[in-house]
């Protein structure tokens, strides 16, 4: 039974979650949104537009943040006003007091998760299509996801990959066609591997099929290795590669198996895969770790203090996270360590803090 004491807890909780979420949002907006206007030679029509797509993103992203600043200002004002005491005094303790904190988080991790995984990855393509098409006005490098295939275009030409490597600077399973200024098929090329170097592309083991109006049916060649010439240099190729922020868990999960059935190299797609589970637990872990540096002792410095904790607390799991995904996608430890390795690292700190605060 809801008791008045967890009703105020959670109302408390609450209106420091929102708070603190709607100032992270604005800061980041503002912020990125001055260095858009002044980077890019684009109306601000059209910079309105794509943070517009951007907002979902960045309250996703903001989320373990604003439960992280709602658990430490919630809790770091019961202890400075003596209502933490006086919880204590008649029998709560620190993990009964914290409980309805913590039952708000579940409820707000699960509401991440199908953020991350329903609206996400709709409004990433809109926002991608906004950034080629209508900012770089590079509309070939738009890539989208049809039939488990990762599509280009580079003036008259398009192109499908079905793996892209960006680390490693390669392509796998790719499928080019060569079109004339009428749109007219002029030719068809398939290799199973291909190197990036810039502008200079290395295909293996392939095929080409030549399409002449001068023949009388189309004319296939074999080779082993071909270079070819691409208006694309490779950097801006890998950053506007496809990764699992475009695609549902289902979608993920199938593009998995289809790429790895077909022996590609599926890596960075798995660690993507795991991510969005490990992520949904981030708000649940860094508020962890902030209840011990709550209630600790009563601190002189007041808001100034607790935002600093915040922001050190926050930082500490970025980085994790980040450095934990980057060593996954480059195959030094698996993807499920990968994602879940900060979350268990930082849940084992919070554990060793709260041992230490009851001694």
């Amino acid at each position: 039974m809801i008791s008045i004491i967890d009703k105020y807890i959670s109302k408390t909780f609450i209106l420091f979650f929102i708070a603190g979420l709607l100032v992270f949002v604005t800061i980041f907006l503002a912020v990125d949104f001055m260095g858009a206007f002044a980077r890019y030679e684009v109306s601000s029509d059209v910079l309105v537009k794509y943070y517009g797509y951007s907002i979902p993103t960045i309250v996703y992203q903001m989320i373990p943040v604003g439960c992280l600043v709602a658990t430490v200002f919630t809790l770091s004002t019961f202890n400075k006003s003596n209502e933490l005491i006086a919880m204590f005094s008649v029998g709560l303790s620190l993990a009964r007091v914290s409980a309805p904190m913590l039952s708000l988080i579940a409820l707000i991790s699960v509401f991440s998760f199908w953020l991350g995984d329903h609206l996400l990855p709709e409004f990433t393509k809109k926002k991608n299509y906004v950034y080629y098409v209508e900012i770089k006005k590079k509309p070939g490098l738009y890539s989208t996801v049809k039939t488990n295939k990762i599509w280009y275009r580079s003036e008259n030409t398009l192109f499908n990959i079905k793996t892209l490597n960006s680390e490693k600077k390669k392509a796998y399973g790719i499928t080019l066609y060569f079109f004339d200024d009428d749109w007219n098929l002029t030719q068809l090329m398939k290799a199973k591997e291909v190197d990036l170097k810039g502008s200079l592309w290395n295909l293996y083991n392939g095929q080409v099929t030549l399409f002449s109006e001068k023949l009388d049916f189309p004319v296939t060649k074999a080779f082993d290795e071909k270079t070819i010439s691409m208006n694309e240099e490779v950097a801006d190729l890998e950053n506007s590669s496809v990764s699992g922020d475009v695609m549902t868990l289902g979608q993920l999960k199938k593009f998995i198996k289809k790429n790895k059935d077909a022996g590609l190299d599926t890596l960075r797609y798995e660690v993507d895969y795991h991510s969005k589970y490990g992520f949904a637990f981030a708000a649940f872990v860094m508020s962890l770790i902030g209840i011990p540096f709550s209630v600790k002792r009563q601190r002189s410095g007041g808001t100034f203090v607790n935002v600093g904790i915040c922001m050190g607390l926050a930082f500490l799991y970025w980085v994790l996270f980040s450095s934990s995904l980057t060593l996954g996608k480059h195959g030094l430890i698996p993807p499920l360590l990968a994602a879940w390795g900060p979350n268990v690292l930082c849940v084992g700190f919070a554990g060793y803090l709260l041992v230490r605060l009851k001694q």
